[in-house]
């Protein structure tokens, strides 16, 4: 089907990447054409998680019948994708057309379209079979969501961990100051044997806690998924089998009895958000890690985290159906691909740079950034194309958050690449979108912050018994 006045190209064309559609433009062309169409019918998605709560989200589409209402399945299945990644589900409710309905429980199959979501969410994270309920805009479920506290506590002795695709940091923490950081590189994704996940996490905490005359807790953030200090699933763990996981799945449960204090792990981007908000000291923060993938992370403006997933590295930034594949979602056009190392490596060919493949993926990312540093327009290229990606996809964003400060960081973000990102981000809400750009505030924290202040953050996560 034709839908060329909904993918809307920018008015700021990202320099190496002209094909990019942004999702705030195409959600907002398909809107004005719902509106002058007569104000189409409301369709409402209510995403049901494993504890029984309930999110919802209303927007209207074309009623069925009408001649734009091919549409509708495009719109409505980006924007739910979205919603899965940033609030989570085992079961969604649609209600508004029959089609619209029918056409999501097609692509939400063992073998349909959005297969690799399908599995995720029910297998993986809930443990619940997932589905899709067809019904009437009356009929979904009423909205039922909650937030508690994270972090802040900063007394005693306590040890914070960061678990990257390149990188593990750890810091030793005394009430509230760090008296020691690391950042040792590893590749985890490469190892099948669980055991060496588990020596690498144990050899970053021992030597953090050498540093400290006791330990009273140990917080830690990695990517993924992680229930009661469980890992469900994580792209850290991709190279363990299967029948292997349940190794993964309670080795901080056992890292904690085994070091004999209180052990808490969440989400990276939870503590990005958290870090954010305390050297903030305010509220409303969105962090976004770019990193190995892209993390996100968000603390509300009561000061507290949702039972969201805020899994943004699967959410859509890019409408464009050419766009480039994920390769473990098999997804086009989702943040992990716009906003991490992956997005430099796959825009450097097209400025021809090269870059060698039997080094590990933070030194092939230093070896860009090195060029970046000495002045190379090449490397410049890069972090301005992802600059404007940035900016039209915190736009976005704001269109599901209520964001006060959006707070950049990770490895990306290091040397002068952390410039060019705020740079090009402020650009784009400045001159396309005005009203985010007055509310919302883009921000880099200091480098040292950068590199090992979610480690720092984590440290805060664990109660003292």
């Amino acid at each position: 089907m034709s839908l060329s006045w909904f993918l809307t190209p920018p008015r700021i064309v990202p320099p190496l990447e002209p094909s990019f559609r942004p999702p705030v433009l195409a959600n907002r062309a398909f809107s004005g054409a719902v509106k002058a169409a007569g104000g189409g019918v409301p369709l409402i998605l209510a995403l049901e998680r494993g504890d029984g709560s309930v999110s919802c989200f209303e927007t209207r589409v074309f009623r069925d019948g009408h001649p734009q209402s091919a549409a509708n399945n495009l719109y409505v299945e980006r924007l739910l994708k979205f919603l899965l990644w940033q609030r989570g589900a085992c079961r969604v409710h649609v209600g508004g057309p029959r089609s619209v309905g029918a056409y999501l429980q097609e692509c939400y199959q063992p073998n349909g379209l959005r297969a690799f979501d399908y599995r995720f969410m029910g297998e993986s994270v809930y443990e619940k079979p997932f589905s899709v309920v067809s019904c009437a805009a009356e009929d979904v479920p009423v909205e039922k969501e909650s937030s508690v506290s994270l972090g802040r506590h900063l007394e005693g002795c306590r040890i914070g961990f960061d678990l990257g695709a390149s990188d593990r940091k750890a810091s030793a923490v005394i009430d509230g100051e760090a008296v020691y950081s690391e950042e040792v590189v590893w590749e985890p994704a490469k190892h099948a044997d669980p055991s060496y996940h588990f020596n690498e996490v144990m050899t970053g905490i021992k030597t953090a806690a050498s540093k400290m005359p006791r330990l009273d807790a140990i917080g830690g953030s990695a990517a993924g998924v992680y229930v009661n200090n469980r890992a469900m699933v994580a792209s850290l763990f991709r190279g363990v089998p299967k029948e292997r996981f349940h190794d993964v799945h309670d080795m901080f449960l056992r890292i904690g009895r085994e070091m004999g204090v209180p052990l808490t792990i969440v989400n990276d981007g939870e503590v990005t958000a958290l870090a954010g908000s305390m050297s903030l000291g305010d509220n409303g923060v969105l962090g976004v890690a770019l990193g190995s993938s892209e993390a996100g992370g968000y603390v509300n403006l009561e000061g507290n985290i949702t039972g969201w997933l805020n899994e943004l590295a699967f959410c859509p930034v890019d409408y464009n159906p050419e766009a480039t594949v994920e390769d473990w979602s098999r997804d086009y056009g989702v943040g992990a691909s716009y906003f991490s190392q992956q997005c430099v490596f796959r825009l450097a060919p097209k400025v021809g740079l090269e870059l060698p493949q039997e080094v590990t993926l933070a030194e092939k990312l230093k070896l860009v950034q090195d060029k970046l540093a000495s002045g190379d327009k090449n490397a410049r290229a890069i972090w301005e194309t992802m600059g404007v990606f940035l900016g039209y996809t915190l736009a976005h964003y704001a269109d599901f958050y209520e964001i006060k400060h959006a707070l950049i960081l990770g490895r990306c973000t290091s040397g002068i690449g952390g410039d060019l990102l705020l740079e090009g981000a402020t650009s784009v809400l400045r001159k396309e979108f005005p009203e985010v750009g007055e509310r919302m505030r883009i921000q880099l924290p200091d480098e040292k912050s950068r590199r090992v202040g979610q480690s720092i953050a984590a440290a805060s996560l664990p109660v003292l018994r």
